[in-house]
C-alpha cells in the first residue's frame, strides 16, 4: 500500500516537471472546508455575513411584502362578495307583500300577515313588531295601488292623450277601482279599518294623494277655488263609486262603471254651472260697481 502511494506521488512529480502547459487541477476536488456543528458562522467573518444576511433579509422582506400585497389584491378581486342581509324594514315589506295573497281567505288580519311571513321564510314574530298591524296591511295595499296607477299613467297604458277631461277622470277612477276588485268581498273590512280614529289621518292623506293624481293626470289643475272644488268633486265621485261597487253583482262590475260615468257627467255639468254662476256674479259685481261709480259722479 505504501509503495503504491509513493509510486503515484513520484509519477505525479515527474509528470509536473516535464509538462509545459499550465498545471491542471487534480481530478479529485479538494476536500470541503471544515463545517461547524453550530448553525452560527465563525467569528472571523461574522460581521461580513451578518451584513450580507441583513441585506438579504431586507430584500426578502420587501419581496415578501410586495408578494403578499399582490396576493391580497388578487384575493380581493377573486373573492365573491356576500350580498348584504335584508334590513328589518325590507323584511317587513316582503311580509306585507306576501300577505296580500292571503287576504281573500283570511281578510285584512294578523293571520294573513303570519301566513305571508311563512311564505317568504321570515319568522312570524316579525308581525308583532309591525305597528297597527291590520292598518299597516291596508295602507301598504293603498300605496302599492297608487304606485301602479302612476306607472300606468307614465307608460301611457291608459291612453289618456286623446280624451277630454271628464273621460280621463272616469278612466282613471275605473283603473284604480279595478285593482281592488279581487278583494271586494273583504273590502268592507278595509274601510272599517281605515275609519278607525288611529288610522283615519293616514287614510285621508292617501286618498288625497290619489285624488291629486287623478286631477294631475287629467291635465285640469285649476287654481284658487277651482283647485279645491275639483278635488272635492273627484274625491266624492271616487268614494261613492267605491261604495256602490260593494253591492254590485253584475258581470265585471258593469253597473258600477255605468254609475261612474253618470256621476262624472253630472259633476262636470255642475262644474260648468258653477263657473257660469261665478262669471255671472263677477259680471253683476262689475256692473254694480260701475253703477255705483256713475251714481257717485252724478252726486258730485
Amino acid at each position: 500500500m505504501h509503495r503504491s502511494a509513493a509510486k503515484r506521488l513520484l509519477h505525479y512529480s515527474f509528470f509536473c516537471a516535464n509538462r509545459t502547459s499550465p498545471i491542471r487541477t487534480p481530478l479529485h476536488s479538494p476536500p470541503p472546508p471544515l463545517r461547524f456543528l453550530s448553525s452560527e458562522p465563525p467569528f472571523s467573518d461574522f460581521n461580513t455575513r451578518t451584513s450580507t444576511t441583513h441585506h438579504h433579509h431586507d430584500t426578502s422582506h420587501t419581496h415578501t411584502h410586495t408578494h403578499t400585497h399582490a396576493d391580497t389584491s388578487r384575493t380581493r378581486r377573486t373573492t365573491p362578495t356576500t350580498p348584504p342581509r335584508a334590513t328589518y324594514e325590507e323584511e317587513q315589506t316582503r311580509v306585507l307583500a306576501a300577505s296580500l295573497h292571503h287576504v281573500i281567505r283570511l281578510g285584512w288580519s294578523e293571520a294573513a300577515m303570519i301566513a305571508g311571513a311563512r311564505d317568504v321564510a321570515v319568522s312570524p314574530s316579525i308581525v308583532g313588531a309591525i305597528p297597527r298591524k291590520e292598518a299597516a296591511l291596508v295602507e301598504y295595499f293603498m300605496d302599492e295601488c297608487l304606485q301602479k296607477l302612476t306607472d300606468m299613467i307614465d307608460s301611457d297604458e291608459l291612453q289618456l292623450k286623446d280624451l277630454v277631461a271628464s273621460e280621463r277622470i272616469a278612466k282613471l277612477i275605473k283603473a284604480r277601482l279595478q285593482m281592488q276588485a279581487p278583494y271586494i268581498s273583504k273590502w268592507p273590512q278595509a274601510l272599517s279599518i281605515q275609519a278607525q280614529p288611529s288610522n283615519i289621518s293616514t287614510s285621508f292623506k292617501q286618498r288625497a294623494m290619489l285624488v291629486d293624481e287623478f286631477c294631475h293626470a287629467s291635465n285640469d289643475e285649476g287654481s284658487g277655488v277651482d283647485w279645491y272644488l275639483k278635488r272635492s268633486i273627484v274625491g266624492g265621485i271616487y268614494s261613492t263609486t267605491e261604495i256602490y261597487m260593494l253591492t254590485d253583482n253584475s258581470t265585471d262590475f258593469d253597473d258600477t262603471w255605468v254609475f261612474l260615468n253618470e256621476r262624472v257627467r253630472d259633476a262636470f255639468d255642475l262644474k260648468k254651472t258653477f263657473q257660469e254662476v261665478k262669471y255671472f256674479a263677477e259680471a253683476v259685481g262689475a256692473g254694480l260697481g260701475s253703477s255705483l261709480q256713475g251714481f257717485t259722479k252724478k252726486g258730485c
